[in-house]
Order: C-alpha cells, then structure tokens, then sequence
C-alpha cells in the first residue's frame, strides 16, 4: 500500500494525488498537521531516506532559522522528537511503498509506484521498437 504524507496547501501533494487516482492506484493519505506522527513512524522515514536528513528535511525551514538549529548535531532521538513537534520541516509530500521511497513530485519517477502487473500497459511498443525485448519481458512478468 502506497502512503503520502501530505500538508494542505502542498501544489505538489495535490499533483501525485491527482496522479495516483488518474492511475487508479490506491493509497492512504496522513496529513502531518492532522495526524501525529509516532516515534517509529519518524525514525521508518529517516530509515528510509538515502541520504538522510538532507532528503527528507527542509533545512531552509523558518523554525530551523529563527531558532538556528543544527540538525545534523541532534542525536536521533532528538531529531525525531523535534520533528514530531515541529512537522513542517519535514518535505512533501514523501510517498513510499513496500519497495519504493520518493520525496517531492516526479513526473517519470512516480511511475515506480505503478503495480507490476500493471506496467505492461505502458510498454507499447512493438518489434520495431529498440527496447521491445526490454517491455515483452515486463508485459509478461
């Protein structure tokens, strides 16, 4: 199952919204003002996270400068305790599954969300095609 977290007013938590519906893909939505994340939740996130804070944590956050915080000098249980009290210097909308972790909107990268059985539908091509090796071998799994 595909989770977004979202903020209202978020363009970009709107456009993957839109997309994933476009592509009847079903997901659940936690919006971080609306719902309190938990400890493990937040440290999942940062597990997740190829690089991170720098992925998944605004550092041009106004809270982060009015208060001159230095994230990378908190322990992980202070940064998850901060990000818990302070949700909105995290990015958004962060999407993941099972298998794939995403910040922000990407036209081409959302597509890594689409079902594997339903990638066949996007390969088109036929054996004219330089990659039809490549997409007989998704259409048919």
């Amino acid at each position: 199952m595909i989770v977004i977290y979202t903020s209202p007013g978020c363009a970009s938590c709107r456009k993957v919204k839109t997309w994933l519906k476009e592509h009847q893909i079903k997901f659940i939505e936690k919006n971080i003002f609306n719902v309190l994340l938990n400890k493990n939740e937040v440290k999942y996130l940062l597990s997740r996270s190829e690089n991170g804070t720098d992925d998944i944590i605004s550092k041009r956050s106004k809270i982060i400068h009015e208060n001159k915080i230095d994230i990378d000098s908190m322990s992980i249980e202070d940064l998850v305790d901060f990000i818990i009290a302070n949700p909105s210097i995290l990015r958004r909308p962060i999407i993941l599954n099972e298998d794939n972790f995403q910040i922000g909107y990407d036209k081409e990268e959302i597509e890594t969300f689409i079902p594997r059985k339903d990638l066949g539908e996007l390969c088109v091509c036929d054996k004219n095609c330089p990659n039809y090796e490549t997409c007989e071998k998704l259409r048919n799994g």
